[in-house]
């Protein structure tokens, strides 16, 4: 099943009508669809889908996790700092309505937020929910070249007299962290290969 699949079987087992569900799905499916979705779209959660797959008998809430699958890049300005926050205000806004508890929506909300900073969690779910946003780091070195290229294309507006600064930035603190992944299953899958591609993007950078 692909994330669109997912979703709709969350909503309906909640007895939430068709309508409402293809009208949810469609608002996500436009967003993740837009011009200027070079990477956050809906590859991306699919892909972040298979990531979770394997381990989600160790997910305690998964409709939780997929629906913040779902709705933590619906916001996506490269421009703005507050794309995580207007995320998650939107789920809760769409899932207050329907038959979820506040603990499952404040759970949502979480996980989202989550993604902005990717620090370590006390929660379990929240630490796989990121592992997997973050997946893509430790990817083979041609899919984390076409990553790379990607997120150029969504800051096409950011010169790169800026871009690039701030980019380094962000490759450092990863490459001086003890850990880029918090658990074990992501760890040991991924953190070796995200450092070399980390460190391969850098001195890019550097000799640019």
């Amino acid at each position: 099943m692909n994330v669109k699949d997912h979703f709709v079987n969350i909503l309906a087992a909640y007895e939430v009508s068709p309508t409402i569900i293809t009208s949810l799905w469609q608002e996500i499916h436009t967003a993740y669809t837009g011009p200027d979705r070079h990477y956050h779209n809906l590859t991306h959660l699919e892909k972040m889908l298979d990531q979770l797959l394997p381990v989600q008998a160790d997910i305690e809430s998964w409709e939780s996790v997929v629906l913040a699958l779902c709705y933590h890049d619906i916001i996506y300005d490269p421009l703005s700092g507050n794309n995580e926050a207007e995320s998650a205000a939107l789920a809760r806004k769409r899932l207050h309505d329907l038959p979820f508890t506040n603990k499952t929506i404040d759970l949502i909300g979480e996980l989202i937020m989550a993604t902005k900073g990717h620090q370590f969690s006390n929660e379990k779910d929240i630490n796989l929910f990121t592992d997997a946003d973050l997946s893509v780091l430790g990817a083979a070195a041609g899919t984390y070249h076409q990553y790379a290229a990607n997120i150029r294309k969504e800051y096409a507006v950011v010169p790169d007299t800026l871009y690039d600064p701030g980019r380094h930035k962000v490759l450092r603190h990863f490459l001086e962290i003890d850990n880029i992944f918090k658990t074990v299953w992501f760890r040991e899958r991924y953190e070796q290969q995200a450092r070399r591609n980390l460190d391969a993007e850098l001195n890019g950078l550097l000799k640019a």
